[in-house]
């Protein structure tokens, strides 16, 4: 049997990640290898996605990590021993910990008494739909046909009504606005999973929206208004004098509508300062004299 790969290595993380560097991860890599996605290599990509899950299930939970980080694979292997045998209580009994506590065991059976034997790293499309909280259970998924849908940006944020073919029959769907990557919403006999395509524009984050603008070195020394697209259309904003480059700006309820929630995320622009690669000499001989003055 060929051994497994270390759960920290599948996420791409290292083993002092936090809590929400796991959480990143796991989103990055289910949503990459959500076997939706690869139709084409669907076998592959849906052992991908157990191991994915299953190392999110082990490394989210602070006392399954602990057992993980002491004892790797075995501690949720059968046959696995911690402690060796010989211990206290007799020939098959074993002592070893689990996160803060220290136990001793004893077994009469053939799996070498292992306190793990028997755990279960459940459906892999459950723990997804709960991290990404779909509102259905997986379980109910599976007696419906499931579907995948790709959106452009906008559509998926301001929603959209599709005519779609189901087991050759044409209906219309209304997508809510607000969904994102990986959403999946159940129409009672079937169940749609949404995939969306990039912006050129804007890049998203949960409910929050990120743009860049640049904005010419004299309007940032001297400050003035500058236009920023929105996904509600182009808005005018205030720049201060002396605005540096990678200055990020809030604007709040300028996001998407959160469709788990109430209300808008907010947008968030960042300010890149652009410095000219020509000057003719009158523009040259002022910067020469800021220069001078130490500016």
């Amino acid at each position: 049997m060929a051994a497994k790969s270390d759960y920290y290595d599948i996420l791409g993380v290292s083993k002092n990640a936090s809590a929400d560097e796991i959480k990143k991860a796991y989103r990055k890599q289910a949503l990459e290898w959500h076997p939706d996605r690869h139709r084409d290599e669907k076998e592959a990509a849906e052992k991908r996605f157990k191991e994915i899950n299953e190392a999110y299930q082990i490394l989210s939970d602070s006392q399954k990590r602990s057992a993980y980080d002491q004892f790797g694979h075995s501690a949720f292997a059968p046959g696995g021993g911690f402690g060796g045998q010989g211990r206290p209580g007799g020939p098959f009994s074993q002592t070893g910990r689990y996160g803060p506590f220290t136990y001793t065991y004893t077994t009469t059976g053939g799996d070498g008494g292992n306190p793990f034997v028997g755990f279960d790293f459940g459906d892999p499309f459950d723990i997804f739909e709960q991290f990404f909280g779909g509102g259905n259970p997986f379980r109910q998924a599976r007696q419906v046909p499931r579907y995948s849908m790709t959106l452009d940006f906008m559509e998926a944020v301001k929603g959209v009504e599709k005519e779609v073919s189901i087991e050759g029959k044409k209906r219309k769907v209304k997508i809510p606005a607000g969904v994102d990557e990986g959403s999946r919403i159940n129409f009672g006999d079937f169940l749609l999973s949404i995939n969306v395509r990039p912006d050129k524009v804007f890049e998203r984050d949960g409910s929050d929206i990120y743009v860049s603008v640049g904005i010419p070195f004299s309007l940032a020394t001297l400050g003035g208004e500058i236009k920023v697209p929105t996904i509600d259309g182009d808005i005018k904003i205030r720049v201060r004098s002396g605005t540096q480059s990678g200055t990020t700006l809030r604007l709040r309820e300028k996001g998407t509508i959160n469709i788990r929630g109430r209300g808008r995320g907010d947008q968030y622009v960042r300010i890149n300062v652009l410095v000219p690669d020509k000057l003719n000499r009158e523009q040259k001989e002022a910067i020469e004299g800021l220069q001078a003055e130490g500016l």
